[in-house]
């Protein structure tokens, strides 16, 4: 709506993970190394773990573009509600294994064939779990299976879990000792910095085609950073929405007083601190601490 009022060739803060708008700050470009390592050597078990909004969808985008780009077969599982019959019909359907895709057995026969024909050609195998804090014993413990399957060059399925911090908890409870000692890699994203997240704003704003930027100040960005606490995609629904007001207002620099209204719009809640101890502004109001986004 407001795109073509600033100049932006396409939305800079759309919530879709898009590999091309990834913001390579020091921490996702050691995250992704990690994955695209372990995959490459064949490690096994790879976890990512990180609050809500941190980037971990994003993540496995680029790191679905990298298998695709490297012809590296890989099953992506994105709904962890399922049962242990549902999660093999799921793997089966995605590596495309001609057998009955009810039958757990079958299924088993036939990705051991495909992963040691897939092994022998030196290639390997991946299987990408999202929101793997979701899922319940028995299907963790049959992932965990899956991890027996090597030959004397390493493992034959790479298994990535990606999750909340939920699931850092959960592989401490001692049913899932066996799965914890399995994980040869563990990678970990966090809110941005303040530094980071002027750069994050601003690189995306620079993709979207305003290099440069003055719609969004500094020192209105470094108030940003405080209240969402550097999470990417509040970041994002943040900056959307103050643009949307900006543009409704008719103004090309947003101010503290829309982002005062976003955030009360937004029920954000953050502590009382940053800009607005500057006697220039009012003091900020404590909202409740849920969300609600505003209709475009």
């Amino acid at each position: 709506m407001y795109n073509a009022f600033f100049g932006f060739t396409q939305n800079p803060f759309n919530l879709s993970p898009d590999p091309s708008f990834l913001f390579r700050s020091s921490q996702h470009e050691e995250a992704l190394a990690n994955l695209i390592y372990g995959v490459q050597s064949r490690k096994g078990f790879i976890a990512l773990t990180g609050e809500v909004g941190t980037g971990k969808t994003t993540m496995l985008e680029c790191l679905r573009d990298f298998l695709s780009a490297q012809h590296i077969a890989f099953a992506s599982l994105f709904n962890s509600r399922l049962t242990v019959e549902q999660f093999f019909e799921l793997l089966a359907y995605d590596l495309d294994l001609r057998c009955n895709r009810l039958s757990k057995t079958e299924v088993l026969l036939s990705l051991n064939n495909l992963l040691l024909e897939r092994a022998g050609a030196g290639r390997t195998t991946v299987l990408i779990v999202d929101e793997a804090h979701n899922l319940e014993w028995d299907v963790l413990e049959e992932i965990r299976l899956l991890g027996n399957l090597e030959n004397r060059r390493g493992k034959l399925l790479q298994i990535i879990l990606s999750g909340q911090q939920e699931l850092d908890r959960k592989l401490e409870a001692p049913e899932f000792r066996q799965l914890k000692q399995r994980i040869a890699l563990r990678c970990a994203l966090r809110g941005f910095n303040t530094v980071e997240t002027i750069d994050y704003i601003n690189s995306r704003m620079a993709r979207a085609g305003v290099k440069q930027q003055t719609i969004i100040p500094t020192e209105l960005i470094e108030e940003i950073a405080h209240r969402t606490q550097g999470i990417p995609r509040l970041i994002n629904s943040i900056c959307d929405n103050l643009l949307l007001t900006a543009f409704a207002m008719e103004s090309r620099v947003a101010t503290v007083e829309m982002l005062d209204e976003v955030s009360a719009d937004m029920r954000l809640e953050y502590p009382r601190k940053s800009f607005h101890t500057d006697s220039r502004f009012p003091e900020a109001v404590k909202r409740p601490a849920e969300f609600r986004f505003r209709a475009e």
